[in-house]
């Protein structure tokens, strides 16, 4: 092979390269912008998204990689879509922003935060809108046995899990822990680790508690409760609830029932929304028809994680202050018509 050869070889593999970056996930084929007009829930064949979810052991990751299953089969196949593992909220609409997806999971506390330019987005607005309302998640914080924790404020000193870098549960993680009178910077460990990390850790006493949002059954805490029930006790958060609504009305009271990781009763605790995002200026046609396949194939999704039985067409609307991208409010008017 002489030089030349061997040039046009190397484009050829580089090229090769970006074409399997495209496919898992950065630039969306078919994927166009807002070009106004009418919206008809038609797409062209060959539409390639991608769908940013989640830690790998939480529900985001197994509703998300059923829901772009489910896109294809609701679409015969024209939508083609992949779900990808990542640090979750901030991390997620950061890249939404940035076109490496087409939709994005997210707790209604950091989506309020970028449309608002607050929090981790301060003073930067982001042109992100929802699809739609789904499930709701439930703050779990949870403490080895024998640490000494039975409050947030008791973490002081210790070892503790803040979930990963840019993710929702980051976010409450630290606004908790402020509330509780510490500074996460400087009044604990901080462990920034995904929840597999998190569960490991704290299976072989390297992390005293952790903090983890999301949806239930989270199927890492479930591994957790089975495999060492004994070693663990949850917490109950809800003393904080008053501080962390100053921030933001979103979050509520709630309950993690005893049937969930059999445990004694009820836990009581913190629980936020969690909405499904798009850019602003996506075709509403493509957001029509994502927005369809969730309430089409809500059934498929609820074989994928039990989280899905929340998603319901009375309060897929509830996005406040997230404004809903006008190919979803087609959706859920259609869906929502007299038949």
């Amino acid at each position: 092979m002489n030089r030349a050869t061997r040039a046009v070889a190397g484009i050829a593999a580089i090229g090769l390269g970006l074409a399997g970056l495209v496919g898992c996930g950065g630039r969306q084929d078919g994927a166009t912008t807002d070009a106004g007009g009418e919206v008809t829930c038609e797409v062209g064949a060959d539409t390639r998204i991608g769908i940013a979810t989640g830690n790998s052991t939480g529900v985001y990751f197994a509703l998300g990689n059923a829901y772009a299953e489910q896109i294809g089969t609701a679409t015969d196949g024209r939508v083609k879509a992949t779900a990808a593992e990542t640090g979750a909220s901030v991390q997620n609409i950061q890249q939404l922003v940035a076109g490496s997806y087409a939709v994005a999971f997210s707790l209604a506390d950091t989506a309020a935060d970028a449309v608002e330019g607050r929090g981790s987005f301060e003073g930067q607005a982001q042109p992100v809108q929802a699809l739609a309302r789904i499930y709701t998640n439930y703050t779990q914080v949870v403490a080895r046995t024998g640490s000494g924790i039975t409050s947030v404020a008791d973490m002081k000193g210790k070892r503790i899990s803040t979930g990963s870098p840019k993710s929702g549960t980051e976010v409450i993680a630290n606004r908790l822990l402020q509330a509780a009178g510490l500074d996460p910077a400087r009044d604990i460990q901080a462990q920034r680790l995904d929840l597999t990390k998190t569960v490991d850790g704290v299976k072989d006493g390297s992390i005293d508690a952790f903090f983890w949002s999301g949806g239930l059954p989270t199927p890492g805490i479930t591994d957790l409760l089975t495999t060492a029930r004994d070693q663990v006790t949850f917490l109950d958060i809800t003393p904080l609830l008053s501080e962390l609504k100053k921030i933001n009305p979103v979050y509520e009271e709630g309950a993690i029932p005893a049937a969930t990781y059999g445990t004694p009763a009820a836990v009581r605790t913190i629980v936020v929304p969690n909405l499904l995002l798009v850019k602003s200026d996506l075709d509403p046609n493509l957001v029509c028809v994502l927005t369809r396949a969730l309430f089409d194939r809500k059934p498929q999704l609820e074989q994928a994680n039990a989280a899905a039985r929340e998603i319901s067409l009375e309060t897929a609307r509830k996005t406040t202050p997230v404004p809903l991208h006008r190919g979803a409010t087609k959706a859920l008017d259609d869906l929502n018509a007299p038949k």
